[in-house]
């Protein structure tokens, strides 16, 4: 990859307010929010003896991800094709392919920062403990997060113009944040809706980050779900993808 690309594609993101605000600090502030309801900080049984502000340090991990992967990126490749950027890369040294993997890396990348801030700001402001078992969490995130690019990848794919991707963005936006657990941790859902949301990327990936913050390994099964998710879907957009 073009080490240049990747630089103005950086440079780019950085100069995005609402990228930089929804990715790396909306789900951190909406931690703390949650964080300062005094009943959110009390333990409960029917958490397994945890307080519900422990059960959401995963859903604001997940939630940086979620957003840029569904609403910033797709918006900003579709705009590329739409302005023709794409097919005037395609007649330089530069290829276009060298501008995807730029805005996967840099999205990625904001994705885990955005995932660290979760996990610091949940330590230090509400003394959530932090995962026991740190290389399954590592692993669980970084496989939720190459399923969340590749769901992007998907969504600009299929998208002809940016109000397309926005839309197509928001509709898989909602369902994806609920498997996640942003409205009802998935704790707290009854066994066969937590089954269920296992099948999708977020849900296991949810269950996943759980685990492996309880000390436990994250779960073949789950891990398995975010491979399948993540080829399934690499897949899928490398068939739709047009550079024009």
């Amino acid at each position: 990859m073009n080490t240049a690309v990747l630089r103005t594609e950086l440079r780019l993101f950085r100069r995005e307010p609402g990228a930089l605000f929804w990715i790396l600090l909306f789900p951190t502030l909406l931690l703390v929010i949650l964080g300062s309801i005094p009943s959110f900080r009390r333990h409960h049984a029917d958490l397994g003896g945890l307080r519900t502000i422990d059960v959401y340090v995963p859903v604001a991990v997940l939630l940086g991800m979620i957003v840029g992967a569904l609403q910033s990126m797709p918006q900003n490749i579709t705009g590329y094709r739409e302005r023709g950027i794409l097919r005037r890369m395609s007649t330089t040294p530069v290829r276009p392919s060298a501008l995807l993997s730029a805005q996967m890396l840099v999205y990625g990348g904001a994705a885990l920062v955005s995932a660290l801030c979760a996990l610091a700001v949940g330590r230090l402001a509400f003394d959530v403990r932090l995962p026991e078992q740190a290389f399954g969490y590592l692993l669980a995130l970084v496989l939720a997060t190459l399923a969340a690019l590749a769901l992007g990848a998907v969504v600009s794919a299929l998208s002809r113009t940016t109000k397309i991707a926005g839309a197509i963005g928001s509709a898989v936006l909602f369902p994806m944040m609920f498997c996640a657990g942003v409205w009802l941790p998935v704790q707290s859902m009854p066994d066969t809706l937590a089954r269920i949301v296992g099948y999708t990327p977020f849900g296991a990936a949810a269950q996943a980050l759980n685990r492996a913050a309880a000390g436990d390994w994250p779960g073949w099964a789950h891990l398995g779900v975010l491979v399948a998710w993540t080829v399934l879907l690499t897949a899928g957009a490398s068939r739709w993808f047009r550079w024009e």
